[in-house]
């Protein structure tokens, strides 16, 4: 599995420390570290980059982490093809993999201490969709994401 991760100026202590973590575990992550040598980069380009990235297949998933989460969140929905969700909790991590097929979790650095957001991550990271009665949903979301981006063309 390869993972990419990115924060804005909001998250970065955050950011490094799931970067180690996960790194430790001896998954392949990459920080793409938008921001680096760019002048006043905001959470919705860092954001729309990761999700890019993601979608394009160049990693499977993504972890974007600003102040609270939920503008990364936002943003990389806007990305079509992706789904991402913002998670402060086991449960909501292992459901945003296992029943709604997301690849990208957000989180805030305002809103949770590290050793929870290793512990939402490791859950996360272990989850995968699992099918089942979701599976008719998840087409439904995929469907009317198609419409929807078909429509602003």
């Amino acid at each position: 599995m390869k993972i990419c991760i990115d924060c804005d100026d909001a998250a970065v202590n955050l950011k490094k420390v799931l970067y180690n973590h996960i790194k430790s575990k001896g998954i392949d992550i990459t920080d793409l570290n938008y921001s680096e040598g760019k002048e006043n980069s905001m959470y919705p380009e860092i954001g729309f980059n990761l999700a890019k990235e993601v979608v394009a297949g160049n990693y499977d998933r993504g972890i974007s982490i600003c102040g609270t989460g939920l503008g990364m969140a936002m943003i990389a929905n806007k990305v079509e093809g992706i789904f991402a969700g913002t998670c402060h909790d086991v449960f909501s991590a292992e459901r945003l993999r296992k029943s709604n097929d997301a690849q990208i979790i957000t989180m805030g650095e305002r809103v949770i201490g590290p050793e929870l957001a290793k512990t939402i991550i490791d859950a996360w990271l272990v989850s995968e969709f699992a099918g089942g009665g979701s599976t008719p949903k998840v087409a439904q979301m995929r469907k009317l994401e198609k419409e929807s981006f078909a429509s602003n063309k």
